[in-house]
């Protein structure tokens, strides 16, 4: 099973690459139209609640999934895949699902912000630390040789030269930039949806066929990364809309980035791609799920069985 699932190639060539970064800078540049330098202050008089999430999403998570992967021993290139994504920073469609589920809004979208800058060093690093600790996986850096620095500049040009960009107009631009925010941020998803569902359509066969390789990987994975997300918000007595966002924020995470970078530096290696592919898929319906949970479906499933 190893060799063949290294051996697949999924069909994605530097053109859809470019349109695969293409469609990330143009969703970052969106999101970066929403912020300010008063959004940041904010968070700098209140940090508690940030900064208990951004530890969740860049400590707790990269911790767990190094502990899942010892005791689960999957085979390397899907712990590989596993480590990229718990490496990555939250997802933006996250701000969407703590709407949803009734969270902190407000915090989900600075924490948005804030893992999206800190992840320009933290994801290389991360992923460099976690992987390398690990055998298996170690030795399949080793052999690609993964040049972090590259890494790094890819980064900087898909998320943090977008965001610069985007909250420089929005200082000097302010009526301008939220009026094209949403139009901005909502083509960069269609556009990337639209790039996702072609992708998809070209590699169906080879997913199909080895998509139930990852199925409980991932749903483990992400089962952990919302619990650990509410839990550590608990541990520090966050209010429970608070622990609702820095739950989603961990548990959604840029799957998007996650392909971006196992494509530009492992060929789209086939284990480690499958993982973060099945990822971007499940932690929508994980997000839809326990969004509708958090909102009305509780009190929902209260009244259904009361009555039954």
């Amino acid at each position: 099973m190893g060799e063949s699932i290294d051996a697949l190639q999924l069909n994605l060539d530097s053109g859809g690459l470019h349109v695969m970064n293409v469609s990330l800078a143009i969703i970052m540049f969106g999101v970066a139209l929403e912020l300010t330098i008063d959004d940041f202050k904010k968070v700098a008089k209140n940090p508690k609640a940030t900064l208990v999430g951004l530890a969740s999403q860049f400590f707790l998570l990269p911790a767990l999934t190094f502990l899942l992967v010892v005791l689960m021993k999957p085979h390397p290139s899907f712990a590989l895949g596993m480590m990229m994504v718990a490496a990555c920073p939250g997802g933006n469609i996250s701000n969407f699902f703590s709407l949803l589920a009734r969270g902190n809004a407000a915090l989900s979208v600075s924490m948005t912000a804030f893992a999206t800058f800190l992840s320009i060093f933290m994801t290389p690093f991360n992923f460099a630390f976690w992987a390398s600790m690990y055998g298996p996986t170690n030795v399949i850096l080793t052999e690609i040789h993964l040049d972090l620095f590259e890494i790094f500049r890819i980064i900087i040009l898909i998320l943090g030269i977008p965001l610069i960009l985007g909250m420089t107009l929005r200082h000097f631009k302010d009526e301008f930039s939220q009026i094209i925010s949403p139009y901005i941020k909502n083509f960069g998803i269609i556009f990337f949806a639209g790039f996702v569902i072609v992708a998809f359509s070209m590699n169906f066969e080879n997913f199909i066929g080895y998509v139930h390789l990852v199925v409980v990987l991932v749903f483990f994975h992400n089962t952990i990364a919302l619990m650990s997300g509410y839990g550590l918000g608990y541990l520090f007595k966050l209010p429970r809309k608070d622990r609702k966002s820095i739950s989603i924020e961990t548990g959604i995470q840029n799957s998007g980035l996650g392909l971006l970078l196992i494509f530009n530096f492992f060929d789209g290696l086939g284990g480690m791609a499958l993982v973060a592919a099945w990822w971007g898929i499940w932690h929508i319906v994980a997000g839809l799920s326990i969004g509708w949970y958090w909102s009305i479906g509780k009190s929902t499933l209260q009244r259904v069985f009361s009555n039954a």
